[in-house]
């Protein structure tokens, strides 16, 4: 029992944290459970993390959701940015090929490649901002860049920031548009697991409850900060962090 609290709380921690940030949860969470080999992680537990960053994610910008009743256009923009990754990602589950790329080797030149591409882009000059600049074709944008976090180790915060930026929205802007973005895609692949468990016999227990908990208290931390960190400083460290990662998958790997 106590080792299977310990794993939920990892699983937790690294859900909740990373979904938000610019470095890959699925990267992480594969890269962990394949690491040591955790008993805990199952369909059903991740199902659990999601539902847990997708409450996060919606009671942190309540009031926005809220206020989307008397802003139809933000609203319809959400939606039109979510359909590629929602359409794409239901065909690449429902063919299984997605499981293709859950691999090692995938996530380190991904984990490496996109992040120095996010170096770049977070060196452009801003001028746009949602209420103002963001419009059908900077969504479109955004949303078909999305598609790429169908690849673990690209980060669908960090790919939807990138293409943020790269349109000149400051860094909070881009942000608040990858958290939003999020909210339809955590929502989908929630929707998708769920649909799965349905086919089969599960019991629901004790670590899904306190595996929706600890993610949603740790994607509310970790989005809280993150809005403070990045009103005052680049996105730099994240930059590094995900170069170090890869460097020491490629030293799993090759050496």
């Amino acid at each position: 029992m106590f080792q299977e609290l310990i794993e939920i709380l990892i699983l937790s921690a690294i859900q909740g944290i990373s979904e938000f940030l610019p470095i890959s949860s699925s990267a992480h969470l594969i890269l962990v459970s394949n690491l040591y080999n955790l008993k805990t992680s199952s369909l059903l537990i991740d199902i659990s993390l999601h539902l847990g960053s997708l409450l996060a994610i919606i009671f942190y910008f309540r009031k926005d959701l809220f206020n989307l009743k008397h802003n139809k256009k933000l609203l319809n923009l959400i939606i039109i940015g979510s359909l590629p990754l929602i359409i794409f990602g239901y065909v690449l589950y429902s063919s299984e090929n997605i499981f293709v790329l859950r691999n090692i080797k995938v996530i380190a030149w991904t984990t490496l490649f996109f992040g120095i591409i996010l170096f770049f882009a977070d060196q452009k000059k801003t001028n746009q901002n949602i209420s103002k600049n963001l419009n059908l074709k900077s969504i479109l944008f955004i949303g078909l860049f999305q598609i790429l976090a169908l690849i673990p180790g690209v980060s669908r915060a960090g790919i939807t920031i990138t293409a943020s930026r790269f349109l000149k929205f400051n860094r909070v802007d881009s942000s608040k548009i990858s958290f939003l973005l999020s909210i339809p895609a955590l929502a989908g692949a929630s929707f998708l697991g769920i649909k799965d468990v349905f086919n089969q016999s599960i019991e629901i227990n004790y670590l899904i409850i306190i595996a929706v908990f600890l993610s949603f208290l740790f994607s509310y931390i970790t989005v809280k900060f993150f809005l403070i960190y990045i009103n005052k400083f680049s996105l730099n460290i994240f930059v590094i962090y995900r170069i170090i990662v890869s460097l020491i998958i490629f030293m799993i790997i090759y050496l």
